[in-house]
């Protein structure tokens, strides 16, 4: 829709090829419904929060940016609120107020929306693209064609990996999608236990007995299958390439990240005496949740009803070792169609970044998540795609030699027409 909206905007006659019944269904799901459209971070902190190819998007950045972004919506009079970790919500905190705005722009610029119009494959004519070819056998002639079809995860919006196939149909390289911001599956059948037990105030440590991923102090979630939250979400990018080079991984919970080991030892001996007569369980009350005090004294092997008075040094010392470190072995990571996001996509050695074109096909344009970028939850993401977006229409809209563009411009679900 950006890509549409700035391609029009610089007088264009553009059409939107979407092959649902209705635009932005996406975008409605994003910040659990509240949609996280920016984060107001400085560039240099922003381009960190990419997983490794942050600074493919400095040209797209400078072009448009966040202060930009939310100008675009403050003018159109969606108000916006700044939250903890300098992310933006709409000030309604919901996630239509950001599509209205987009489908009002479309309409304003004249933009002409196609809806049930899947696009099956991309026509070239000397290495220059001529037209689209939808699934009716109809074919679109365009001498400009922007791809912003989306990822591969949730693919009930329409990002179904349509575009990022049909730029591997033109001779494309992929790098191989993988799930992004999604839970991981553990091996241990403690999660099937906790299931909607959330820990707050924790720290998680990955391992694979060579390199390490330590998180900040935050939440965690169990699910059905193993662990969730936010902490594990942002860190399980790296958690996935971790697993591809070594399958043997954990993650050790600290659930007292504040102590040492020396002083938590020396709190949980002063529980022990405080409740002599009481069984363990009841003694750990005070530092666990009480969903999680079986299954903690299970993987302690100490019999739940034993008193505290008989609680020995070495099972003392087992119960700290464990609060500091409660192993679970990582199993791997949930479905690409359950992750937030899609890692991998479109060789970005294929894109020039100053215009978001096709160094391989002339008219040709990528933007938003079928390129291979991806960052940390935060409104980094949408970000992106809101400024890859940008740039791409702006660049299919100007010609190279300087002259009037009379194409029309289209932008298809992912793909847009110019």
């Amino acid at each position: 829709m950006m890509a549409t909206i700035r391609a029009a905007g610089l007088g264009q006659d553009v059409t939107l090829l979407e092959k649902k019944d209705s635009v932005g269904n996406k975008l409605l799901l994003s910040g659990k419904g509240r949609c996280n459209l920016t984060n107001t971070e400085e560039l240099e902190y922003f381009l960190k929060r990419f997983s490794k190819n942050g600074d493919f998007l400095r040209d797209a950045f400078k072009k448009f940016f966040n202060r930009e972004l939310m100008d675009f919506f403050e003018q159109r009079g969606l108000k916006l609120k700044i939250e903890r970790q300098m992310r933006v919500f709409p000030h309604t905190d919901c996630s239509a107020s950001v599509l209205n705005i987009l489908k009002k722009e479309l309409e304003k610029s004249g933009v002409q929306v196609i809806y049930k119009a899947k696009v099956v494959n991309v026509l070239l004519s000397n290495g220059q693209v001529k037209a689209v070819r939808l699934e009716n056998g109809k074919d679109i002639v365009s001498n400009k064609i922007i791809l912003a079809c989306g990822g591969a995860s949730y693919s009930f919006t329409g990002s179904d990996a349509a575009g990022i196939n049909i730029a591997s149909k033109l001779g494309h390289s992929i790098v191989p999608l993988r799930p992004g911001l999604v839970p991981l599956d553990v091996k241990q059948g403690y999660p099937r236990k906790l299931e909607g037990l959330t820990l707050r105030n924790i720290k998680l440590k990955f391992s694979d007995g060579k390199a390490q991923i330590v998180s900040e102090i935050g939440e965690l979630v169990f699910t059905a299958s193993g662990i969730s939250g936010p902490l594990v979400i942002t860190l399980s990018g790296r958690v996935i390439d971790m697993l591809a080079q070594n399958k043997n991984v954990c993650v050790e919970i600290d659930f007292k990240p504040a102590l040492s080991i020396e002083q938590l030892d020396n709190r949980l001996l002063r529980e022990l005496k405080a409740n002599v007569k009481k069984s363990i369980k009841n003694a750990l009350k005070e530092l666990l949740p009480l969903r999680l005090i079986k299954v903690f004294i299970d993987a302690a092997a100490i019999d739940l009803l034993k008193k505290c008075s008989q609680i020995t040094q070495a099972e003392r010392e087992k119960i700290v070792s464990l609060l500091k470190g409660f192993r679970m072995d990582i199993s791997g990571a949930r479905p690409i169609e359950e992750g937030m996001i899609t890692r991998g996509g479109v060789n970005l050695k294929e894109i020039n970044p100053r215009t978001m074109e096709s160094r391989l096909i002339k008219g040709l344009y990528f933007c938003g998540e079928m390129i291979d970028v991806d960052a940390d939850t935060g409104g980094f993401n949408l970000q992106a795609a809101f400024s890859t977006g940008y740039l791409a229409g702006e660049s299919a809209a100007k010609p190279r030699d300087g002259s009037q563009l009379k194409a029309k411009l289209f932008p298809l679900t992912g793909t847009v027409l110019l």
